[in-house]
C-alpha cells in the first residue's frame, strides 16, 4: 500500500453521557468496511494512567484486553468487535503514556539538552505516535490501513485535552487536504418537547476557537420527527453554526446498534466522507470488493429482524460490579451476538452477588429475595470474573443452584475458579475449599497465585493476551469443544493471576468435574465441565474479548443455545459449517496472522 493513510477525528460535545459519541464513529467505521476499504482506530484518553489494567471497573467499566496483552480502554473492544480487526496497546493514547514515552527520551538525552515542554514536545510526540499506528495492518492481510479513526476522549475545552486538540490541529495542517477530515459529535436535548442547539452552538465555537474546524456535525435527536419539522430545525441549526446543510448528519435511535449501518443507507454521510477523503482515488481490489458485498449481506440477514417480536432468553449476570454495567460491556455484546445468531431476545437479569449471601437475608430481606428470584426465574446463569474476596460467596451460591437443578452455567475467569471451588465443598467433600485470592492462610486453597506472577506490582502483570488452549484427549463428547468443529486447539485471550491448584485435579475429576481443556504444558487448567448437565462450563480465558458480530463466542454462543433450548440445533450447524449463511471459519477475526510461540506476537 503506498498510499498515504487518511485520518478521521471525532470529538464530542459536553452532555455527552447518554449517547457517547462511539455509537457515531461506529457509524462511520462499520461503513467503511462494507465499502471495501481497510480500517483502523485509535482511542486518545486524556488521563494520566498509562493504561487502564489497574482501573476500577466500577469507575471506568471493563478493562478490554487485546491479544498482544495490552490492557486498554473499552472503546477499543467496539473497534475490534465492530471492524473484525485486532489492534495493538499502541492503538489506546493516553496522556501518562505519551508523557512517560516524552520522560524517558529525555532521560536518554535525545533532545540534546533543550527546554523539554507541551508544545513542541509532547504534541510532537502526539502526531508521530498517531502517524506510526496509523499505518500498523490490523488484520492477516498485512495491508496498511486506508483510513485511522481517531476518537479524542474527553470534552474540548478541559484543561486535559488540550495537548491533545493542538496536536490534532497541527496534524490536520501536517496531513494536508484529503487525507485529514473532522467529525463533531453533537447530542440534542429535547426540553419541554423542543429540541434545544445551544449546546451544540457552544461546542462548535470552542472547538473553532482551539483551532480545530468541523467538516461533518452529527446529530442526535432523540426521537422521529415529520420530515418538514426537520428541514426547518437543520435550516436554523445551518444558521447558527455555520455549516450547510450537507455537512450535517442526523441520527437517531434504533432498536438495535446493529441495524444503524442500515440507517446510514439513507444518510449521506459516507458519500461525503469520502469526498473529503478522495477515497475514490484509492485503489480497492475485486477481493476486498467481494469481500465487502459478503460481510454486507451477512450483516444483513443477521440484524435486519426486529429482535421485539423474538422470544427472550433471560440470563441472570451474577456479578460484583453490576451497578455500572459498563463493567460487563464485553460480555454484554458478546451475548448479544449469541442470541442474534440464536434468533431471540437478550433478555439479562442484573443480579449483584453481594445480595445472593446470608447476610443480606438478615440486612436486607427485599434485595436479598429479589436477587434470588432473579436467579431461580433465568434460563442460564453466568459468573463473569471480578478481583478480590467480596460478594464471592454470592456467586459460589448462584453456581451451587445452577448445578443442582441442571440450569446452564457459564463462569469466565474467576466464574471458573468459582465453580471449582463449589464443586469441590460440595461434591467432593473439601468443606474449607478456598482461593488463595480470598484467604492466604487457607489449608485448601483449590486456586493458587501463579507463581511467576510478580506480586508487588499491579499494572500489567497477569497472564495476558492470546494463548493456546488444548482440548485434551478424551474429550471428544465436550460440548464446547463440538462448538468449535473438533478442533484440538484454540486461542483465546487471557487476563488472570490465579489458577486451579494442580494438587487437587486427581480429587476434582474422580468427582466428575472435568478438565477438558488445558494449556500447552498441560499444567494449567483451562476449560472445566459436567458430562452429565446440559450446559455447565467454566473457561479461566476471556471469550467475549473475540466475539464478533457475525462470529459469536464459542462458550457464549453455547450457553445462550443452551438456555433457550436449541443447543443441539446450533451444534450441529457449526459441526456442519453453516451458520445461518456464514461459513465455518466465520469473517477473519484477525487472529489468524497471530502466533503464539514466534513472530509476529509476542507477550
Amino acid at each position: 500500500m503506498t498510499n498515504q493513510t487518511r485520518h478521521s477525528l471525532f470529538d464530542g460535545s459536553p452532555a455527552q453521557d447518554d449517547w457517547p459519541q462511539d455509537k457515531s464513529c461506529e457509524l462511520v467505521r462499520v461503513w467503511l468496511v462494507l465499502t471495501w476499504l481497510y480500517v483502523s482506530s485509535i482511542k486518545v484518553d486524556p488521563y494520566l494512567n498509562v493504561d487502564a489494567g489497574t482501573m476500577n471497573p466500577k469507575e471506568h467499566g471493563e478493562v478490554f484486553v487485546l491479544s498482544d496483552g495490552g490492557e486498554v480502554d473499552l472503546d477499543l473492544g467496539n473497534y475490534e468487535r465492530y471492524l473484525n480487526i485486532t489492534l495493538t496497546r499502541d492503538n489506546n493514547i493516553t496522556t501518562g503514556k505519551i508523557y512517560q514515552h516524552v520522560i524517558e527520551r529525555e532521560r536518554k538525552g535525545d533532545y540534546l539538552g533543550k527546554t523539554v515542554q507541551v508544545v513542541p514536545h509532547i504534541t510532537d510526540a502526539i502526531q508521530e505516535w498517531i502517524q506510526k499506528v496509523a499505518r500498523i495492518p490490523v488484520d492477516d492481510t498485512g495491508e496498511e490501513p486506508d483510513v485511522c479513526i481517531i476518537e479524542l476522549g474527553g470534552t474540548v475545552g478541559d484543561i486535559e485535552s488540550m495537548p491533545f486538540i493542538e496536536a490534532m490541529s497541527q496534524l490536520r495542517r501536517r496531513a494536508g487536504k484529503n487525507n485529514f477530515m473532522q467529525i463533531h459529535v453533537s447530542y440534542v436535548p429535547v426540553i419541554h418537547g423542543e429540541q434545544k442547539t445551544k449546546p451544540t452552538q457552544q461546542a462548535i465555537k470552542a472547538v473553532r476557537s482551539n483551532g480545530l474546524i468541523p467538516d461533518l456535525v452529527c446529530q442526535d435527536l432523540r426521537r422521529d420527527e415529520e420530515r418538514n419539522a426537520s428541514d426547518r430545525w437543520l435550516t436554523t441549526f445551518r444558521s447558527l453554526v455555520d455549516v450547510d446543510t450537507e455537512q450535517v448528519v442526523v441520527v437517531r435511535d434504533m432498536p438495535s446498534i446493529y441495524q444503524v449501518p442500515m440507517l446510514l443507507e439513507q444518510q449521506r454521510l459516507i458519500p461525503m466522507v469520502r469526498q473529503f477523503l478522495d477515497l475514490e482515488a484509492l485503489h480497492i481490489s475485486p477481493a476486498m470488493t467481494d469481500k465487502g458485498n459478503k460481510i454486507w449481506e451477512q450483516w444483513q440477514s443477521l440484524t435486519s429482524h426486529d429482535t421485539r417480536y423474538h422470544d427472550p432468553v433471560t440470563i441472570a449476570l451474577v456479578g460484583k460490579y453490576v451497578e455500572l454495567q459498563d463493567s460487563y460491556l464485553s460480555v454484554v455484546k458478546s451475548l448479544e451476538h449469541a442470541t442474534m445468531r440464536c434468533r431471540k431476545k437478550l433478555d439479562i437479569r442484573w443480579v449483584d452477588s453481594d445480595h445472593l449471601e446470608p447476610k443480606c437475608q438478615t440486612s436486607d430481606p427485599a434485595k436479598y429475595h429479589t436477587a434470588w428470584n432473579e436467579v431461580v426465574k433465568a434460563s442460564g446463569i453466568l459468573v463473569p470474573g471480578g478481583f478480590g474476596q467480596r460478594a464471592t460467596e454470592g456467586m459460589i451460591a448462584a453456581c451451587t443452584w445452577a448445578r443442582e437443578h441442571k440450569k446452564p452455567y457459564l463462569g469466565i475467569c474467576l466464574g471458573m475458579q468459582i465453580a471449582v471451588i463449589e464443586y469441590a465443598r460440595n461434591v467432593c467433600g473439601i468443606k474449607d475449599a478456598t482461593s488463595e485470592e480470598f484467604n492466604g492462610d487457607a489449608a485448601n486453597k483449590l486456586i493458587m497465585f501463579m507463581p511467576e506472577v510478580d506480586k508487588t506490582t499491579m499494572g500489567a502483570s497477569m497472564r495476558l493476551g492470546l494463548r493456546p488452549t488444548l482440548f485434551q484427549e478424551g474429550s471428544e463428547w465436550s460440548r464446547l469443544r463440538a462448538l468449535y468443529a473438533g478442533k484440538t486447539e484454540i486461542l483465546e485471550r487471557h487476563r488472570h493471576r490465579y489458577e486451579v491448584n494442580p494438587d487437587y485435579i486427581d480429587t476434582l475429576e474422580k468427582g466428575g468435574l472435568t478438565f477438558v481443556g488445558k494449556d500447552e504444558a498441560g499444567v494449567r487448567m483451562e476449560v472445566v465441565e459436567i458430562k452429565d448437565h446440559p450446559w455447565f462450563v467454566g473457561v479461566q480465558f476471556h471469550p467475549e474479548y473475540l466475539s464478533r458480530v457475525l462470529d459469536p463466542s464459542r462458550p457464549y454462543l453455547g450457553f445462550v443455545a443452551a438456555s433457550a433450548g436449541m443447543l443441539e440445533e446450533i451444534t450441529k450447524d457449526y459441526q456442519h459449517g453453516a451458520k445461518n449463511g456464514i461459513g465455518a471459519e466465520g469473517i477473519a477475526n484477525g487472529v489468524a496472522g497471530l502466533k503464539v510461540n514466534g513472530e509476529p506476537a509476542s507477550f
